[in-house]
């Protein structure tokens, strides 16, 4: 290779670091380049570059931007190291982004350690399995929620994210289900994937996972048939929860958006109407009235359901039994 070859090359792999990494390399990459180490240091001290993580520079001072963040995280990682977990569900636009650190997950064996509140690393056996080569690399749709459900401290919150997660339209229920099979989480397996089969059976948010866990399971109540269809003029829509398979003419609807926009007043109303005409009775709860005070709302629907035909026995929940209820 003739020298002018030789520095073109060198020129474009470096072109590379200021535009594909966004400023952002590491000793081998440097020494590959002919960097000494004396000179990285001289660079560093001089103010020209800055360490942002144990062996891993940016070749200019300042804030380093998201872009350069996850850079960082992945050179620092090693060259298996893939986006996860939070991370990963903003890459795919499944949560917003926001500040925090850059969640990565590399094979055992690897020697990268979390570096907070820069990067949090995670190891999988299955690391093969589950990694989509984008650019940047990120885990798959599929095992991103479940990372994520995974991680949460206990099986009401893994429940929720994941549900929350699915509801999306973005990560598809029967791919999480499979993965669940195929890869199983360290923990609340069987709890995800029980909200795995609300979502295909007709949960459409996060609030209708904790009215159907929350308030039915934990109350002995019986499972309604979600997004039942009524017609109003020649116009379909769907209800909730409906209990006409238990003998009880109830319609429940939860809704956590606003009333405010006048779409969503005129399609209640349309709703309200044709159930009074139908003589149905009806329930409606907000986030709130089942975050805050999910015993009063199931007492409020078993009076309603037995009002209306239902002979089942409700149970006290342990919340219930908490408060004397």
């Amino acid at each position: 290779m003739s020298s002018e070859t030789a520095a073109a090359l060198i020129a474009a792999r470096w072109a590379a670091i200021e535009t594909r990494q966004h400023g952002i390399t590491d000793v081998r990459q440097l020494v590959d380049l002919g960097v000494t180490r004396d000179t990285i240091v001289a660079q560093i001290e001089a103010g020209r570059w800055q360490w942002v993580l144990p062996r891993t520079y940016a070749t200019f001072t300042g804030p380093i931007p998201r872009p350069a963040r996850l850079v960082a995280a992945l050179r620092y990682g090693g060259a298996a190291a893939v986006l996860s977990h939070r991370t990963a569900a903003e890459q795919w636009g499944l949560v917003p982004v926001a500040d925090g650190p850059v969640h990565i997950t590399v094979p055992y064996g690897t020697s990268a350690i979390s570096q907070p509140p820069f990067v949090i690393v995670h190891r999988s056996r299955a690391f093969a399995y589950i990694t989509v080569a984008l650019d940047p690399p990120v885990t798959s749709r599929a095992d991103t929620a479940i990372d994520m459900a995974a991680a949460e401290p206990d099986v009401r919150g893994a429940q929720r994210t994941l549900a929350g997660l699915l509801v999306t339209g973005r990560v598809r229920p029967l791919a999480v289900e499979r993965r669940l099979l195929e890869r199983p989480p360290p923990r609340y397996r069987r709890a995800l994937t029980a909200t795995v089969l609300l979502v295909r059976n007709g949960v459409q948010s996060v609030l209708e996972e904790c009215y159907a866990v929350d308030l039915e399971q934990a109350h002995g109540l019986p499972s309604g048939r979600r997004q039942g269809a009524v017609v109003v003029d020649g116009v379909t829509l769907y209800e909730d929860v409906m209990y006409d398979e238990f003998g009880a003419d109830l319609t429940v609807r939860l809704d956590g958006r606003t009333h405010l926009l006048n779409s969503v007043a005129f399609r209640d109303r349309r709703r309200d109407n044709a159930a009074e005409l139908a003589g149905r009775s009806r329930l409606s709860y907000g986030w709130h009235d089942i975050s805050d005070d999910v015993c009063g709302a199931a007492r409020e629907v078993v009076a309603v359901l037995r009002r209306r035909g239902w002979d089942g026995a409700a149970v006290t929940c342990p919340r219930c039994a908490s408060r004397g209820d």
